[in-house]
Formats: structure tokens, sequence, C-alpha cells
């Protein structure tokens, strides 16, 4: 008890004393205001049928948190008439202290992300939300795509495809910083002022609206209203909470940009191989950020919570 009180004595010390609303309004706005910006091109055009289009705004749209915490530490730094913590430190960025458990908690949640998109799709098909094929047939849109595949196995095909997660996982999480920088970085942080869970809970449904632009386009959920953007702030309040324990478990914003990058990688990956031929994916019924995603999410936090791992917080940074 005694060393729980004194972590959260110097977790108090780093984070504002109290929320700096004007930087809060203003990182939402603008990371709000370039998001739409990035997806211009889409709403202009040919929404989401041109692939390439579609993968250039979203990766820009992945850094306008970035850019948006850039105008909130320069509007919370005018504001404030004493010195705080590093800029690095504060967005949890550097030092890696202690090293050990960050570096643990990277490859934990970077695995771990990973069963969860596992483990989303078979709760889907237990349940009857899904019917999935192990057979290897949803890989044919894979090797429609590629001629120079067309000769392989389904078995071949699922290694490759399985093995291009990794790699995959690590070249998203270079996009996935531009967001966990402003999400998990600044916004968390400046937010714990309120308390832990509504601080995760507030960016977690700050970080589901931000999507607006794709999910009115139908992307992730293919329900281009306000039900499909409902559905997103609930999967990024679900697995922000997870995200948002990384941060702060450890300080450190890494093992969230890991999990970020892995999610963004492996989701897509799974769904198409083990979708039928012929049929499109419910995102509700079968990604991480869909129903099965919420349900064991809340399995592992409500385990998180029973263990006294929301109590363990270390200073950030």
């Amino acid at each position: 008890m005694i060393a729980d009180t004194q972590s959260e004595q110097d977790q108090l010390a780093v984070v504002p004393a109290r929320v700096p609303w004007p930087a809060v309004v203003g990182f939402v706005v603008i990371a709000a205001a370039l998001a739409w910006v990035a997806c211009l091109p889409l709403w202009l055009g040919p929404g989401l049928t041109d692939p390439v289009r579609l993968q250039l705004c979203a990766m820009g749209m992945m850094f306008t948190p970035l850019l948006a915490t850039v105008a909130a530490l320069i509007i919370q730094r005018r504001n404030r008439h004493t010195t705080g913590p590093s800029i690095p430190r504060y967005l949890g960025i550097w030092p890696l202290k202690p090293a050990r458990r960050v570096i643990w908690m990277i490859v934990v949640a970077f695995v771990g992300t990973f069963l969860l998109a596992v483990g989303t799709l078979v709760l889907a098909g237990v349940v009857g939300w899904a019917d999935l094929d192990l057979s290897g047939a949803g890989l044919d849109s894979l090797r429609s795509a590629s001629p120079s595949m067309g000769s392989l196995s389904n078995a071949a095909l699922a290694a490759i495809s399985l093995s291009a997660i990794v790699p995959n996982a690590l070249f998203t999480a270079i996009f996935a910083f531009g967001e966990e920088v402003g999400w998990r970085g600044w916004l968390l942080t400046t937010l714990r002022p309120l308390g832990t869970w509504p601080a995760l809970l507030i960016t977690g449904a700050i970080w589901g609206l931000w999507h607006a632009p794709l999910i009115l386009l139908g992307y992730n959920f293919a329900r281009p209203d306000l039900g499909g953007l409902a559905l997103m702030v609930g999967g990024c309040v679900a697995i922000g909470a997870l995200f948002g324990w990384t941060r702060i478990r450890t300080g450190s914003v890494w093992p969230a940009v890991a999990a970020h990058g892995m999610l963004n990688a492996a989701t897509p990956t799974l769904i198409m191989m083990t979708t039928p031929p012929g049929q499109a994916p419910d995102g509700a019924f079968v990604a991480a950020l869909g129903f099965p995603g919420w349900i064991l999410i809340a399995v592992i936090v409500a385990v998180l919570i029973i263990t006294g791992q929301f109590r363990r917080q270390p200073e950030l940074g």
C-alpha cells in the first residue's frame, strides 16, 4: 500500500495539477480538422474504391494527432508559469525507465494484440456471428491479385500471409506513432487529473470520433452512418483502455505504439484468410474493434483490475 501511494504521488508530480482545457480543446479541434483535410481526396473523389488513395489518406491522417500535439504543447506552455518535465518525458517517448519493464511490455503488447485479433475471430466463429472458412479458400483473393502466387498451395499462401504480419506491423507502427503520441502520449497524460478511468474513457471516445472521416465513408464496419461511428467509438474506448493501461503501467508510449501497429496489421490479414469466398466480412462481428473484441477486452480489463494492475502506476515518462 505504501508503494502504491508513493507511485501515485510520483505520477501526480508529473501530470498537470489540473486539466489545461484550452490546450485540450485546441488539440481535439486541430486533430479532427486535419483528419478531415487528410481524407478530403476520398470525399471529393472515389471514396473507398481507390485502394492507393485510401492508403495514402489513411497514412496521412495517422500523423494528424502528432501535429495537434505540437500545437497543444505550445498552448500548454504559454499558459503556465512553472517549468514542467521535458517534452519527450511528458509524452512517454524518452527515457525508457525502467528499461526492462518497458521492453517486456512492448513484447507483451505486440504479441498480445495478435492473440486478441485471433481470439475475436475464434469467439465470432464459436458463437455463430461469423461463418469462418479455415480451409484456406479465403486466400483466393490474394492469389487472384498476384498471378505469381497462383501456383502456390493454400498452406504456402497462409504461411506467407502470417509471416508478413510482423514486418507489416513494424512498418505500420511508424504511422501508429503519429497517433499514439497524441492519444496515449499527450491527451491521456493531460487528462490524468480527472482520474485514471475518466482519462482512459474520454481519450478512447475522442479517438473513436476522430475516425469519422473514414467511418462515414463505410470504412471498418461498412456502415457509413452514425451507427458505424458508434461502433468505432465503442471499439476505441475498449481497446483504448488496454493501450492506455500499457502507458500508465510503464510510463512509456512505445508499448501502445507496438500494439497499435499489430492491430492494424493483423486484423485485416486474419479476416481475409478466414472469410469464405464471395462473402463480405462484417467488422462489427469479426474484428477486435467489434463486439467479440469488446467481450474479450472486458474480460482482460477485469482481470487487470482484480489483480491490481491499474493501481500500479509509475511516474509517467
